[in-house]
């Protein structure tokens, strides 16, 4: 399993959003390193970010969500690993005008 996970649920339809192209990135200092790049299943998911070994550090989920938000073009959730071994799901709940996110499991 991947260390890090996401998903993406489109509340203002109640179901996945699918073909959302999300990008992993990690803090190295003040820049940031991209580590891969996804797109959200049928079931809103991106499941192969990582391997299943991480880093502790900072991590940047970056989501496109121009097609599904009139107000976001895009999200971008910054989280901290401090047990990098772990599991780290970070699911983003997103409607046309919000958004929200949360530690999964």
């Amino acid at each position: 399993m991947s260390g890090i996970t996401t998903h993406v649920l489109d509340t203002a339809r109640g179901r996945p959003a699918a073909g959302v192209s999300v990008r992993l990135e990690f803090r190295t200092g003040h820049e940031w390193r991209e580590l891969a790049q996804g797109t959200t299943d049928a079931d809103g998911r991106v499941r192969t970010l990582t391997g299943p070994s991480i880093d502790a550090g900072t991590y940047r989920l970056t989501f496109d969500t121009a097609a599904r938000s009139d107000f976001f073009p895009e999200v971008a959730i910054v989280f901290e690993v401090k047990d990098a071994q772990q599991h780290y799901h970070v699911p983003l709940l997103l409607s046309p005008f919000g958004y929200s996110t949360y530690r999964g499991s």
